[in-house]
């Protein structure tokens, strides 16, 4: 008698009488919660700010101090600084190569768009699953009140004359309006997520073109003026 009843009330009763579809459902459920925890922590990183290490690696260059800007990225955590090391790097490498200055810059905004694109593509793993979870689920919900509905009015049919028609579809109805209601209960929050995450690296991304034009910037100021015109130490 207990496990009927625990089998019958709360969250498992509605998934047994919600019928097969919401066995997919529960599963995308799953997936969809598993993706934005993982997404979650995995962007935390670009939560932090970037500023200050653009203008110390600005001033590092300026100074004409390009091993210290290296060692200065190589330093820090995340993304912003790990683009702004390669684009350094770059720009040692060819400077010690002698590449002339339109080279150099050319080629160190091609390296850090290039390691920028991979580190965006990182980003974006498994947010395609989660785009299809919230796409996926309400529609199983549908498809599952649909499959429902025709149930119901099918026992409408069969009970003709012998009971009220209302009575006989209510339950029917009831039932198969859960399937639509689990499936916004699953794709709406994956939904929010996806557009959450995808605004978070939108954002990554304006950061990093800013912090791409601002190395470029100094780099050719550097390479035009040379360590001369620099300021002299205090």
């Amino acid at each position: 008698m207990l496990a009927t009843s625990f089998f019958e009330s709360g969250a498992i009763g509605y998934m047994l009488r919600g019928g097969i579809f919401m066995w997919p459902i529960l599963i995308l459920g799953v997936l969809g919660a598993g993706v934005m925890i993982e997404r979650y922590r995995s962007l935390k990183m670009l939560e932090r700010g970037d500023d200050a290490l653009r203008r110390e690696v600005s001033d590092l260059l300026t100074a004409d101090k390009v091993e210290e800007a290296v060692a200065l990225c190589d330093q820090k955590q995340g993304a912003v600084a790990a683009i702004l090391a390669n684009g350094v790097r770059k720009y040692l490498v060819l400077r010690r190569l002698g590449h002339d200055p339109g080279r150099i810059e050319e080629q160190v905004l091609k390296s850090m768009e290039g390691y920028s694109s991979h580190i965006v593509a990182a980003m974006e793993r498994h947010l395609p699953i989660l785009a299809t979870v919230s796409s996926v689920a309400p529609m199983l919900g549908f498809l599952g009140t649909v499959q429902g509905m025709i149930v119901s009015f099918g026992n409408v049919v069969q009970t003709m004359g012998e009971k009220n028609i209302v009575e006989a579809a209510a339950g029917g109805i009831e039932v198969a309006l859960i399937t639509t209601a689990f499936g916004l209960v699953v794709g709406i929050p994956a939904f929010i997520g996806f557009n959450y995450f995808t605004s978070v690296i939108n954002g990554f991304i304006l950061q990093v073109e800013r912090s791409a034009a601002e190395l470029i910037e100094t780099i050719t100021l550097q390479m035009t003026l040379g360590p001369d015109s620099s300021p002299p130490p205090p």
